[in-house]
């Protein structure tokens, strides 16, 4: 298939070779022989790209279910596989069938722990989930409008890398801790360590085990450029640690969110109880109308640019984007990547978005929305294997956070102007906000307003685009919440 530089050069041409003619309904839709792919390399495209993102499915119910709202509860692991698995699935295929790209959706991680840890603790589960498709209705309003570009374009692009960066930091940190390769120490200690490695400094238990040999494993598969190189690690330790469970006899305690054991039964039926549980403004009720804003602010920035940068890195892969880096039918990608968002909320699995891991069906000759048919059909077909995915105990399946969060930073950090002080400092401080706050929200808003700030301080105040200059008034009063509240009286 020629590159886009040379399709370029192609266009220039006064009398350019006419594409091949479509073979059938099916090929004339997808555009499968103008794109030089078949059906054959599209489905097979399709399987590499399920294999290679399945983890998603234990996974995305494990940073969720790790999560309790302010009413102490929390998520049926049963029914939180269902939700991911269904919400991928019809995502990938609407993205496929619309956008005609070979770009699967499913649950962000980044974007599931800010869920989790940050909305649900100060309301109910439903008003988090609400707060979610919030995020996805604006988004397509942003869409619509042509206003998400020129967001896009206001936040400084080495800020974008660092977003990303201090996400993928921040889910390597929630690995280390549901592991429990690492774990709070006690307050009564009276250390100044706030973390420590295992139990009291040392490791112990199989269980940890499972996770170091997982970790080793995974990455040991990266290295080898192996494809689905994280599912394979996920399954080879959750047969692992299914075996060591039923010879050691391991307390229910050591494995923490799952006790790995041979499920009773290989297929179920689905649990739908989550589909539909969302409240669509009760967060407001909860935190505010300010503090609930930025909540939807910060779901909808966490998912914003690594969309955009996964569409983009796909689409140049496959080798379909113009000089100008444009995907064709991008306004239509957008708008799905933005319907993927809110369907993720609704389904209460937190938002879909892009998955990098595109790339892997890309590499078998993907090239159209046919091999995203393929792939969310295997993700609705994962529905009735529930079982399956519930006996993943958290030391299996945790390992896939620190390889994601690694292929992150090793993406982005590169990519850093490190030279520009106005520029890396606020980076720096986006970066490592995130994870020693535990919180996506703050990095984002420590970042934005260093770099404002910074950028007065240089004398360069007239290159802070208008809209980012709005953004961090936002941050400044969510920062100054506290006082602001007090000096008016109202707590």
């Amino acid at each position: 298939m020629p590159s886009s530089a040379t399709a370029a050069v192609d266009a220039q041409q006064p009398s350019p070779t006419p594409p091949p003619a479509a073979k059938n309904a099916l090929d004339r839709y997808f555009r499968i022989t103008e794109r030089g792919s078949s059906v054959a390399r599209e489905l097979r495209g399709g399987l590499a790209t399920f294999f290679a993102m399945a983890y998603i499915i234990v996974l995305n119910p494990i940073i969720l279910g790790a999560g309790q709202d302010k009413f102490h509860h929390q998520l049926d692991n049963a029914q939180l596989v269902t939700a991911t698995a269904l919400m991928a699935g019809l995502s990938t295929i609407l993205m496929g069938a619309i956008g005609n790209v070979p770009i699967a959706c499913a649950a962000g991680l980044g974007i599931n722990a800010v869920v989790s840890l940050q909305l649900a603790p100060k309301m109910s589960w439903p008003d988090a989930m609400g707060m979610v498709v919030l995020a996805g209705l604006v988004l397509m309003v942003l869409v619509a409008s042509g206003l998400r570009q020129r967001v896009m374009d206001a936040i400084p692009g080495g800020l974008r890398r660092a977003i990303a960066i201090g996400i993928g930091l921040f889910i390597s940190l929630i690995g280390l801790v549901d592991s429990g390769f690492v774990s709070r120490n006690p307050d009564a200690a009276h250390t100044t360590v706030p973390l420590g490695l295992g139990q009291g400094g040392q490791l112990h238990g199989w269980p940890v085990l499972v996770f170091i040999v997982g970790l080793a494993l995974t990455y040991v598969l990266v290295v080898r450029k192996t494809s689905g190189a994280i599912l394979i690690g996920i399954v080879a330790m959750t047969l692992a640690a299914i075996v060591i469970n039923s010879l050691v006899k391991i307390p229910d305690a050591g494995w923490g969110l799952s006790v790995p054991s041979w499920p009773s039964k290989i297929v179920d039926t689905p649990d739908f109880g989550l589909i539909g549980k969302i409240s669509l403004f009760g967060g407001f009720h909860e935190v505010g109308i300010l503090t609930g804003c930025l909540f939807v602010f910060t779901v909808l920035l966490s998912g914003f640019f690594d969309a955009m940068g996964t569409i983009i890195g796909v689409g140049e892969e496959a080798g379909l984007t113009d000089e100008k880096g444009q995907l064709p039918n991008m306004g239509k990608i957008l708008m799905m990547d933005g319907i993927a968002v809110a369907g993720g909320g609704l389904g209460s699995a937190s938002a879909n978005t892009c998955f990098v891991e595109s790339t892997a069906g890309v590499g078998e000759g993907a090239r159209t929305g046919l091999a995203n048919l393929m792939t969310g059909g295997l993700f609705l077909l994962a529905l009735v294997f529930t079982p399956l995915a519930t006996v993943v105990p958290s030391q299996a399946a945790t390992p896939a956070l620190l390889v994601v969060g690694f292929l992150i930073m090793a993406a982005n950090v590169k990519e850093i102007d490190w030279s520009d002080f106005t520029i890396a400092i606020p980076a720096f401080l986006t970066i490592i906000s995130m994870p020693f706050t535990y919180s996506i929200t703050n990095g984002i808003g420590i970042g934005i307003l260093a770099f404002i700030l910074l950028r007065v301080a240089d004398k360069r105040a007239r290159e802070i685009p208008w809209l980012l200059n709005v953004v961090g008034a936002c941050f400044l009063v969510y920062f100054m919440l506290n006082p602001i509240e007090q000096w008016l009286g109202v707590k």
